[in-house]
């Protein structure tokens, strides 16, 4: 049985993370034992990680610093107790200091992880992107494979210096049991809202971040809203409720006070995915975005802007448009929500049926584990 190490910058809810606790629900535990080490603490999806049975340390490193002798130290001694095979690292500041620790442990086989496509220094804070080119600069040193998880994101890196030839491409993967069509969600979610059974819903399920073009949806929302007023607009995420003032200006300049519903961070996202009719990614900058994956495993069609790998994920079953172009997004929502709802099901079918024969979880993680054992 192999040993194998994630290391991660920390385990918040965000989907490098999400995409860890999923994989590690679908490896094979007969062939890997699996640990876990936050550079951060453990946070909300660490706990969900401790109930799959797998160990979380959390070495208590500062968010939004430049890595630290200590950290590096402390990651190395428990290394050297816990002596993996193979340590798998996930975001910058992991693949950094989880590729100084495996050096110093003795020289462990580290598989890095990129989940970032966008490498704009303007979207960074000075010290990570100080971390970004660090890892670009020992690369050649560092790691013994990298994986990446978008097509898109290969080149931007490869142009600031990361080292193409140990570049394995790993999309993420969903898990079609968890996210599936529910026809009743569709009824709870408008009784939940109070809203009539057959009111069109559009949804934007992400946290409030420059990079998730919020702006840019409550815009193309007050364009469809003097089209078709029936069209209610659904969002949902970390800081997305009526407290966030940014937000709640934008929507209230495009006087769609009575039109959106902010529900802010919530636990049942598969059943509003699967309630709505439309799931939107309005992003500036994505890499491999897991909820447009989530929505169409649960036959809903998808609206993307052109980030990332968001139009590889969606292929036919959805329509793609610029970043940054609120009038082609409310174009593309008025195309599908102009399709009758039996032939939008079958869009949703076509959808899922993409997701099954690409980027199902299983399949996934059966691709890192062929990686680890033969950089073992």
């Amino acid at each position: 049985m192999k040993k194998i190490i994630q290391v991660i910058s920390g385990l918040d809810t965000g989907g490098a993370e999400i995409m860890l606790y999923r994989l590690l629900g679908h490896i094979d535990r007969t062939k890997f034992e699996v640990e876990v080490i936050s550079l951060t603490d453990i946070g909300p999806t660490g706990k969900k990680i401790v109930t799959l049975g797998i160990p979380v340390f959390a070495l208590g490193m500062k968010r939004g610093v430049l890595p630290n002798p200590i950290i590096i130290l402390r990651l190395t001694c428990l290394l050297r107790q816990q002596r993996p095979h193979v340590i798998q690292t996930w975001l910058y500041h992991a693949d950094l200091i989880g590729g100084l620790a495996a050096k110093l442990a003795g020289n462990i086989p580290i598989c890095w992880g990129i989940h970032i496509s966008n490498l704009d220094a303007q979207l960074y804070k000075q010290t990570t992107y100080r971390v970004i080119s660090a890892g670009a600069k020992l690369s050649r040193w560092l790691p013994t494979r990298i994986v990446i998880c978008s097509q898109v994101a290969q080149q931007p890196h490869i142009e600031l210096g990361y080292v193409s030839e140990k570049m394995v491409f790993i999309p993420n993967g969903f898990d079609l049991e968890a996210f599936k069509p529910n026809p009743t969600a569709r009824v709870t979610l408008r009784q939940e809202l109070d809203l009539p059974p057959d009111t069109p819903l559009v949804g934007l399920i992400a946290r409030f971040d420059p990079q998730k073009g919020h702006y840019n949806f409550i815009k193309a929302a007050e364009e469809l809203h003097f089209h078709q007023p029936d069209v209610k607009f659904l969002l949902c995420g970390k800081d997305i409720t009526w407290d966030n003032k940014e937000l709640v200006q934008w929507i209230d300049a495009a006087n769609l006070q009575q039109t959106c519903y902010l529900l802010g961070r919530r636990d049942d996202i598969p059943r509003l995915q699967a309630g709505l009719d439309i799931l939107t990614l309005s992003s500036h900058g994505e890499a491999f975005p897991l909820v447009v994956g989530e929505a169409m495993a649960c036959g809903i069609p998808c609206v993307v802007t052109d980030v990332g790998d968001s139009a590889l994920i969606v292929g036919k079953t959805g329509r793609v448009v610029p970043p940054s172009n609120p009038t082609a997004l409310a174009q593309a929502w008025r195309q599908l929500l102009a399709l009758p709802y039996e032939a939008r099901r079958i869009i949703g079918q076509q959808a899922r049926q993409r997701i099954s024969e690409n980027f199902e979880i299983g399949q996934i993680a059966k691709q890192y584990a062929r990686l680890w054992e033969s950089v073992a």
